[in-house]
């Protein structure tokens, strides 16, 4: 490595360089191949590497024109042109993101993940398992000293909660305990299931935590996102014997954002949002009109689910045409008045009062039945949680 530094100067090293002089013992992958060859490499190595870059080349030409050749093209730039006479209104906001293992294509047509410096020297999954333990040991210790949140900053701590993950068992229920107004030392009541790290809760999790949970009495399934099939599987998984909370966990508290906040305050860490109260009437024109009347929540001081109004959440957002996989928004409104206020002020003169009135409100626009028969309604509460509602449009 000396000798190759020397020759090529004193520039950094890069890892196109290291790729070119230290050599795998067996042979390449196809992410670890070089694209340039190295003087001192035997012949036939440089003609082989020489011949895949080409091949490689050829092939990512033809991938490439395809695209070219199927795909609408649009042009991307910086400098957009300047309309005259339109306002445009945006606050500060800031983006921050988790980017995922990458991901690449094995041999059997799967997509497997890359090898990287978390996994065991013999590729097994030793360092997966590590940090799956280490993250469910972290969201219990955040439930024990925190309890979950419910609508209006109602709190429900433990008296006690134990993990079942250690045991070893597998079992799809992480941890079970009792509220602090029960018997601590009674049955284990509450049943608990954690989302996975990144990702949402799926509906297939949710169905093998109702079926795990037959013995409790409710079951908390927290997650940093849910996905609308999951939603779907809670709200028709409701049964007078389990009752089901859907409890949102604050993203800073992911082991994988450690760093990117300043602080992680010990409060609302996990938070239980109702079900959207919506009404879908059919109008004189064949059309449908859906309104969003509030939002059912469970209290869990009362055992009661009572409603709160419509123009307390932040927004929400309507598909028209909901086929059960993905939420496509159709409809947006933001009830909140406050904000269209300032927005208005803002914008003086150029305030288009009757589409802020539209925007506000809490019924849809009119709109005709879709094929599949179905709608879903999106509500985002004033701390940034979702919950969803399914509604099928009856004649």
């Amino acid at each position: 490595m000396q000798e190759k530094q020397t020759r090529e100067g004193k520039r950094s090293i890069t890892d196109a360089d290291r790729r070119r002089w230290e050599l795998p013992e067996k042979k390449f992958e196809h992410w670890t191949v070089p694209f340039d060859t190295d003087p001192d490499w035997p012949k036939a190595l440089q003609t082989a590497v020489a011949e895949y870059r080409k091949a490689w080349r050829a092939k990512m030409d033809e991938v490439n024109a395809c695209i070219s050749a199927n795909a609408e093209q649009e042009e991307l730039v910086d400098r957009p042109e300047v309309s005259k006479g339109v306002l445009r209104v945006s606050g500060p906001f800031t983006v921050e993101g988790v980017m995922p293992e990458e991901l690449s294509l094995g041999e059997k047509g799967l997509y497997d993940p890359t090898p990287n410096e978390f996994e065991d020297d013999a590729g097994g999954p030793v360092e997966q398992m590590k940090n799956i333990h280490a993250y469910l040991t972290r969201m219990v210790q955040c439930l024990r000293s925190d309890g979950v949140t419910f609508m209006n900053n109602q709190r429900k701590k433990f008296a006690r909660i134990e993990p079942l993950f250690e045991s070893g068992t597998g079992s799809i229920i992480h941890a079970e305990g009792v509220w602090e107004e029960q018997d601590g030392a009674g049955p284990n009541t509450i049943a608990v299931g954690f989302g996975p790290q990144y990702g949402p809760v799926t509906a297939q999790q949710v169905e093998e935590l109702v079926r795990a949970s037959k013995r409790y009495d409710e079951l908390v399934i927290a997650g940093f996102s849910f996905d609308a099939a999951a939603t779907n599987a809670i709200q028709e998984a409701a049964h007078p014997k389990l009752r089901i909370h859907q409890a949102y966990i604050r993203p800073d508290i992911n082991p994988a954002m450690d760093g990117l906040l300043k602080d992680t305050p010990n409060s609302q860490l996990f938070t239980v949002f109702g079900q959207p109260d919506v009404e879908v009437k059919k109008n004189k024109d064949a059309d449908f009109v859906c309104t969003l009347k509030g939002v059912d929540i469970y209290d869990p001081l009362t055992s009661a689910i009572r409603s709160t109004g419509a123009e307390k959440v932040a927004a929400w957002f309507l598909d028209t045409d909901y086929d059960g996989r993905c939420f496509c928004v159709t409809q947006a409104f933001f009830p909140d008045q406050d904000a269209w206020e300032k927005i208005a002020k803002a914008l003086g003169s150029s305030a288009d009062t009757e589409a802020f009135d539209a925007f506000k409100g809490t019924t849809s626009l009119p709109f005709p039945k879709g094929k599949h028969n179905r709608i879903a309604v999106k509500v985002i509460d004033p701390r940034g949680n979702e919950v969803m509602s399914i509604q099928t449009l009856k004649d």
